[in-house]
């Protein structure tokens, strides 16, 4: 498999790929995203991916796998990114009260030698609960969700905030292990 590294600061992805006892260094990707763009595509996320993986295999000194990933969360066609304040992260969790969505998280692994890369989409459906306005704001005041997709992390909601997860729930989390693993065992000669 040779060396990994991880275009990401993301201490969420980096906790999974201890959990798949992988050896790997963290170089954080600098690639800043576009404007945000709002109507879901699986391209749009794929190349987000692909784009911090490729930021980082370009400043590589060495032949690595570098593996970039980028999560979004998706309501009705609309991707809903991170809040910038407590009124949008509201707003955003009472959207998807009583509701199902769906978590997509694109993973890009880039050979740095040659540039060669795969990239995969997997994908989640969450169901939340209906949430009082006393939970979203319990939920706000104490998990501080400013920095995920979404206005959520779903290992830390409380219980009774969700009510079903069909698909893998480290996808939610933010790296699917079962679709990096596959990716990191192609051939990038």
């Amino acid at each position: 498999m040779g060396k990994i590294i991880l275009g990401s600061s993301s201490p969420r992805r980096s906790d999974i790929l201890k959990k798949l006892n992988l050896n790997f260094e963290i170089i954080p990707s600098s690639y800043v995203e576009p404007h945000v763009q709002t109507v879901f595509s699986y391209d749009f996320v794929e190349n987000l991916a692909y784009n911090k993986a490729l930021n980082v295999a370009k400043i590589c000194k060495e032949k690595a796998l570098v593996i970039g990933a980028d999560t979004i969360v998706v309501i009705d066609n609309t991707i809903l990114g991170k809040p910038q304040n407590t009124p949008e992260a509201f707003s955003m969790l009472k959207k998807l009260s009583g509701k199902t969505h769906f978590v997509v998280t694109g993973v890009a692994v880039i050979n740095s030698a040659n540039l060669k890369y795969k990239i995969k989409s997997t994908t989640t459906y969450v169901t939340f609960e209906n949430l009082t306005e006393e939970q979203i704001n319990f939920y706000i005041d104490n998990y501080k969700p400013f920095d995920k997709a979404g206005a959520y992390g779903i290992q830390e909601l409380p219980e009774g905030y969700v009510k079903t997860v069909k698909g893998p729930l480290d996808n939610v989390i933010g790296l699917p292990s079962q679709t990096l693993l596959e990716l990191l065992n192609e051939n990038y000669d």
